[in-house]
């Protein structure tokens, strides 16, 4: 550690003071003292400082009011608190009101540096230009806000509690902020705490030594251990038992674990970032989620926004992940027909962000490789008008009549004679009384496709270029619909020829 960096300490125990004075400046920090928060605050008017480490009770005040004068005066200085043994509000209470990080009583050598040198790397970076948040795609009001807490929560190391749909980035949130974050160069690792059986849980959040348990063969580190340093990312974390909810909070209080089959615990040092989609506050109340640990986590709040309550940025969103999804299959990037912009803007997306990803590689495997129309965003459900809705978002030109819903040589066949009588909608097409659009329009796909193969005598590739369609598309509707088998029979030894 250079000797460049200057460090004051605030506490009026002499012996603690000296303690971590004479710990500092073995680390080679020049590091000064202070017994009071007017003494304090004097000298940090008078010099400058990296880092500010500070006692939550003082003789003149609190600890609070020193960091939340530290945040006003002087933003970018990380101040750390000394709490009580215990005394897990205060820590609380110092992380919310802007807090770097804390450590308890009796000071543990082996926190107090890993926190110091946390706290100083953060300080190194304070005159770098703001958070690397080029993964959120979007300029909507919503996403400034999400960009500007990452940015403050990378400047932390109070846990993050991330809300939000599913779909809606929280994971991608997490690593933003370890990224910025002063723990960049140590390990992300994020784990999905539905998706471990309950009774291994305990053995891989803190690890096992050998012969614990029965198929312990050998010493394993746990997630606390594999993340020692750097962040540990708890995705759906409502799903943990109750059982494992109250080890979970005294690891993240004391900061140690307790390895399976070992007597004493060891010290970690890890940032907890959670998710869920769930509802926590309904979850307390009825006894499904332990209060005092939801505090814990929720020490500072993120939520991501729904990607309806961002619509302007659903024409970026789907120009990146369209351009994303070309790169990974190696193909060049189709455009998009304005009735397609069009519909993609007015879906709902329950799904968000993963929705709309899932929906445009559908596409891409549907699409003839030029152009994605509304067919090939949505094969289930057709829009029913699209002449009303704007292209705005993508400043295309204005639609002057609705969008033919399905291509027009499938719009020709007429419907099967056994069919019962059809009923007509406001726009004018026949649908039978007794069957679904969906169903429907797959009962006119199939008998066109057939017609056309038919036509061809079984040549897919002939029967795509009479159908408007790339090889590939008829080859996946065919799978779809079932007809597959059924024509791999009939096919002529030619046709792999002109694939």
């Amino acid at each position: 550690m250079a000797n460049s960096y200057r460090c004051l300490v605030v506490d009026d125990e002499t012996d603690i003071r000296e303690l971590v004075v004479l710990t500092l400046e073995r680390m080679g920090i020049q590091a000064e003292s202070a017994s009071s928060v007017t003494d304090a605050k004097h000298m940090l008017g008078s010099f400058s400082y990296d880092l500010c480490l500070t006692d939550m009770r003082l003789p003149d005040g609190l600890g609070l009011e020193l960091v939340q004068h530290i945040n006003a005066q002087f933003p970018g200085l990380p101040v750390a608190v000394i709490t009580a043994y215990g005394s897990a509000e205060n820590a609380v209470s110092a992380l919310k009101a802007g807090a770097y990080d804390y450590i308890t009583k009796p000071i543990s050598l082996k926190q107090l540096r890993p926190l110091v040198e946390s706290a100083l790397k953060l300080s190194s970076q304070k005159e770098s230009q703001g958070a690397n948040t080029v993964d959120l795609i979007g300029a909507s009001p919503a996403m400034g806000y999400v960009r500007t807490m990452i940015a403050k929560l990378a400047r932390s190391q109070a846990p993050v509690y991330i809300s939000g749909e599913s779909g809606s980035g929280k994971e991608l949130a997490a690593r933003l902020i370890h990224l910025n974050s002063s723990r960049k160069d140590q390990s992300f690792i994020a784990v999905n705490c539905g998706a471990i059986p309950e009774n291994l849980m305990e053995s891989e959040f803190f690890g096992y030594k050998k012969g614990a348990f029965t198929g312990a063969i050998q010493d394993t580190l746990g997630l606390f251990q594999a993340a020692n340093g750097g962040t540990l990312f708890l995705d759906e974390v409502a799903d943990l038992p109750l059982a494992m909810q109250v080890k979970l909070l005294r690891a993240i209080q004391e900061k140690k674990v307790r390895v399976v089959g070992n007597t004493s615990e060891e010290a970690v040092d890890v940032r907890i970032i959670s998710a869920t989609h769930k509802n926590l506050n309904a979850m307390m109340e009825k006894g499904e989620f332990r209060q005092d640990l939801y505090y814990r986590l929720n020490v500072i709040q993120l939520k991501m926004p729904a990607l309806r309550e961002r619509p302007e940025d659903i024409p970026e969103l789907t120009e990146r992940l369209l351009g994303k999804l070309c790169l990974m299959q190696g193909i060049s990037i189709p455009s998009i027909a304005d009735e397609a912009k069009v519909y993609i803007q007015q879906l709902p997306f329950h799904g968000n962000v993963r929705e709309l990803e899932n929906m445009l590689e559908r596409a891409l495997a549907l699409c003839d490789g030029a152009t994605i129309t509304v067919e090939d965003l949505s094969l289930e459900e057709m829009p029913a008008s699209l002449s009303d809705k704007p292209v705005l978002p993508w400043n295309a030109p204005s639609l002057e009549q609705p969008s033919q819903p399905i291509p027009a040589i499938l719009a020709a066949t007429p419907p099967r004679e056994s069919q019962p009588m059809a009923q007509a909608t406001p726009g004018g097409t026949m649908l039978p009384m007794d069957i679904s659009l969906s169903d429907y329009l797959e009962d006119i796909e199939k008998r066109t496709i057939l017609q056309a193969l038919e036509k061809t005598n079984n040549n897919k590739t002939a029967a795509a270029k009479l159908l408007g369609i790339s090889f590939r598309t008829l080859r996946y509707r065919l799978s779809k619909l079932g007809l597959s088998k059924e024509q791999d029979a009939d096919l002529d030894d030619t046709e792999g020829d002109d694939e």
